[in-house]
């Protein structure tokens, strides 16, 4: 049966990002190491300890999405369609009656609707019951990405939106991965989208001390594997690509960016937010890719790390990646994007899945910004500050989240 799996490719690219709201905008981001976070401009956040934010800026739906859909739709739901319909685009596939059966979707959000839930709480309460929106509901269910992105496209294929927390976006691309693989759909739309700055999400956030409080230097407060980090800074937006087959990509001439070959995914068992001691869930994880895509650690040649820029992450998935790579750890290039784009929770795996493949196709290796002082439990290679030129053929995505879910993903250079 194994011998009989589909080998899977990425034809198309989308990106709503703090740092770019197109694929290409992001790329120039990610080579220039474009810093994302700034004030919270989204509600007034002068109460709160946290109020800088990584922001999706100029986002613009016009001629993109209709007006009176765009205005029942939620904000997160909004990015992962549009990133969608981006990535539909740039791979030229073409979604009709006679294939649509076959094409399907998952986009994953760790949080869903929250604003929606905020702004229609508030209805309820001053207004009372009668007042609250009829579409309340869809609005805020974390599956409507995937149904208004299946609706937008008419993909009528397989359907269904993970909620694994921070590992939702490439939890999503590795099921997408399985589906293709057995034959179940010829292509997939998958990521993840997520749009939680918030009152009710900063302050959630920040009372659980997961956020970084420095409001008089937040330029510098997403600060992944540094010793003076204090916490992650909140992002939006989405990541999307398409899959498919390569018997059907290559039937209908698209061009390929890279071949996904492994999936690891592992559950912590040990806490609703902490990582397990010394890593070991995630270890597991890039362990169960490695093994996935028939690789060896002397075949990785850069690894986007999760790098959430806290305390406990940081220094556990370095030991992760330390016990999961042996020897080869300390001579693979690891960067966190996050340093750009903050952490865009349920969609970060979207986004970073996209900056894996755009590090593959064009010799980049993104860096990890505000790096400035090395914490002797992060003893790897950062990329710090600035990117590098660098050739990889295999690629390693990390993704961890509340509740111990792990995932890795591993993406090749075709050949």
């Amino acid at each position: 049966m194994m011998e009989n799996l589909h080998r899977v490719v990425i034809t198309g690219l989308g990106a709503i990002t703090p740092i770019g709201n197109t694929v290409k905008d992001y790329l120039l981001g990610l080579e220039s190491g474009l810093n994302g976070v700034g004030p919270i401009t989204l509600f007034d956040a002068s109460k709160h300890a946290c109020r800088f934010a990584a922001e999706v800026s100029n986002f613009d739906t016009t001629g993109i999405l209709e007006p009176k859909e765009s205005k029942r739709w939620d904000r997160f739901s909004k990015f992962g369609v549009v990133a969608a319909k981006q990535a539909i685009a740039d791979s030229g596939l073409t979604i009709n009656e006679t294939n649509a059966s076959r094409i399907g979707v998952i986009i994953g959000s760790g949080v869903g609707g929250l604003l929606t839930m905020e702004t229609q709480a508030q209805v309820l309460n001053i207004k009372g019951p009668g007042r609250v929106s009829p579409f309340t509901v869809p609005m805020m269910i974390p599956n409507m990405a995937t149904g208004l992105t299946a609706i937008a496209l008419g993909a009528k294929g397989p359907s269904s939106a993970v909620s694994t927390a921070c590992a939702a976006g490439s939890n999503a691309i590795g099921d997408s991965f399985r589906l293709l693989q057995l034959g179940k759909a010829d292509a997939m739309i998958c990521g993840g989208a997520e749009a939680s700055i918030t009152p009710l999400g900063v302050a959630g956030f920040s009372s659980a001390k997961a956020l970084s409080f420095r409001n008089e230097d937040h330029c510098s407060a997403s600060r992944p594997f540094d010793a003076d980090r204090d916490g992650f800074v909140i992002g939006e937006g989405s990541g999307v690509l398409v899959l498919e087959t390569l018997e059907h990509a290559q039937k209908r001439g698209a061009e390929i960016y890279a071949e996904v070959i492994g999936y690891g995914a592992t559950c912590d068992a040990h806490h609703i937010t902490a990582p397990s001691p010394e890593g070991i869930g995630g270890a597991k994880a890039i362990k169960e890719a490695l093994l996935d895509g028939k690789l060896n650690p002397e075949d990785v040649d850069y690894v986007n790390a999760h790098g959430t820029s806290t305390p406990a992450n940081d220094r556990n998935e370095t030991s992760a990646i330390k016990s999961a790579l042996g020897d080869r750890s300390k001579q693979i290039p690891i960067s966190s994007t996050k340093s750009m784009t903050g952490h865009l929770l349920g969609g970060s795996g979207g986004i970073e899945a996209v900056a894996c493949v755009l590090s593959i196709k064009h010799a980049l290796i993104p860096p990890t910004i505000n790096y400035s002082k090395p914490d002797p439990d992060c003893d790897l290679d950062y990329v710090p500050n600035n990117a590098r030129n660098s050739k990889s053929n295999v690629v390693l995505s990390n993704s961890f989240g509340f509740g111990g879910h792990n995932v890795c993903l591993a993406f090749r250079k075709m050949t």
